[in-house]
């Protein structure tokens, strides 16, 4: 991990990735609407509005993701220093906000026709809520302080308090009585989902996942020059 502390060295890996990942992101995106939208079958109760879960689950996985990879990235910033790891807290958190408000706003549209309500205050929405409100606080902590190292450790403590949130997220479901159902893919007897539609799911996920490491390297590359300009900046003003 030390070896990629140098901006330079970390800019070479990003260079390398991001073309396997756009590619990707095009690739994956394309089967996966195709699966959703064509190849998988209607639901036998829900009908064609089932098709709404191949966009709002894989975005629920990575709202959360995304907010652990953070979490973990501001552990490491703190304990061991590491300057890329802000700079990657700091890519990543509007594309996780951006996840985290697709699942809310899709989750709205799949309950209005089953549940006969777009919003209600239950354990899963209400901490998946909460979760967009952690992701807009550390993004404005980050930009709080003139001083940039500031902004970044009170928004690592932020991302460290509340990962707690994450764990409440996935198992809310069972540990209180909520609209949502159970888990219904990651079971230790197997998946309860028709392979049909696991295909589009998994397709869409991994759609998801390769646009978040594209769009967190070119946000982080965006970040290294930006902090190359303000050192420049300062050793002038200094000098």
């Amino acid at each position: 991990m030390h070896r990629f502390a140098n901006p330079n060295r970390f800019l070479k890996l990003a260079n390398a990735i991001l073309p396997w990942a756009a590619g990707l992101t095009v690739i994956l995106t394309l089967a996966g609407l195709y699966y959703a939208l064509v190849a998988s079958p209607e639901d036998y109760q829900q009908g064609a509005t089932v098709r709404i879960m191949y966009v709002h689950v894989p975005a629920a996985w990575m709202a959360l993701f995304v907010y652990t990879a953070i979490a973990v990235a501001s552990a490491v910033a703190l304990i061991w220093k590491h300057p890329v790891s802000d700079l990657f807290a700091k890519a990543s958190a509007p594309v996780g906000a951006a996840f985290t408000f697709i699942a809310l706003v899709t989750g709205a549209l799949w309950g209005k026709p089953m549940w006969g309500t777009w919003w209600v205050w239950d354990a899963r929405l209400t901490s998946m809520l909460i979760l967009f409100f952690l992701y807009l606080g550390h993004m404005a902590l980050m930009n709080a302080f003139d001083d940039p190292q500031r902004g970044y450790k009170a928004a690592a403590v932020l991302a460290l308090v509340g990962v707690v949130n994450v764990p409440i997220i996935k198992f809310s479901v069972d540990w209180w009585n909520t609209l949502h159902q159970p888990a219904s893919v990651a079971r230790m007897d197997g998946p309860a989902i028709d392979p049909a539609m696991l295909t589009p799911l998994f397709l869409m996920a991994f759609a998801f996942k390769a646009y978040y490491i594209t769009v967190a390297l070119l946000r982080m590359r965006g970040e290294i020059a930006e902090a190359k300009v303000r050192a420049i900046s300062m050793s002038q003003v200094h000098g």
